[in-house]
């Protein structure tokens, strides 16, 4: 797919959107070459430290629906951390008019942990019209839900809505301390 081209899946509510994310959730990024590292450095010590929490609660056999979570979490910043790692290395710029291309010619567009990390998914549920009386923005139009992610962001989303909601649960192993 070259950039930003879409195809529906399922109506209007469901599309394959593709966009390459520079930075972190929501497009947000540390700006400079300097700031790609500082957010892949960043990556691969919350790797290391859920990993090495994941094992210690292995190890005190704390609750399944905590383990299952947190690897959640871990495989979708593992995931993310590859794209960011290595996208760059394996293919060409993607743009509008043309397609990456796999080992290309050379190398890729970006050198190691500079890449950008692939996202897919768009979910545009819903659009409407802000009220005219809301300041700022009064009039505009609005897409109920606008980011475009993958399947790591999903599963790091799915398992941190899950500890939220069943955190007395998961948790509980912290009170007998």
């Amino acid at each position: 797919m070259t950039l930003y081209e879409q195809h529906s899946v399922f109506g209007n509510w469901f599309f394959l959107h593709f966009v390459e994310n520079r930075g972190m959730a929501f497009g947000l990024h540390l700006p400079g070459n300097n700031g790609k590292i500082l957010l892949s450095l960043f990556r691969l010590a919350a790797i290391i430290a859920i990993a090495i929490y994941l094992y210690h609660l292995i190890r005190i056999k704390a609750h399944t629906g905590l383990l299952i979570c947190l690897s959640m979490v871990l495989a979708g910043a593992i995931g993310n951390m590859i794209d960011s790692a290595f996208y760059g290395m394996i293919f060409s710029e993607s743009t509008l008019y043309q397609q990456a291309i796999m080992f290309p010619k050379g190398a890729g567009y970006e050198t190691f942990l500079h890449g950008n990390v692939v996202d897919m998914f768009y979910f545009p549920l819903f659009s409407g019209v802000y009220p005219e009386w809301l300041p700022w923005i009064g009039g505009q139009t609005f897409t109920f839900f606008r980011p475009v992610f993958n399947i790591s962001d999903a599963s790091i989303t799915v398992a941190v809505v899950i500890l939220l909601i069943r955190q007395k649960t998961y948790f509980a192993h912290l009170d007998n301390k």
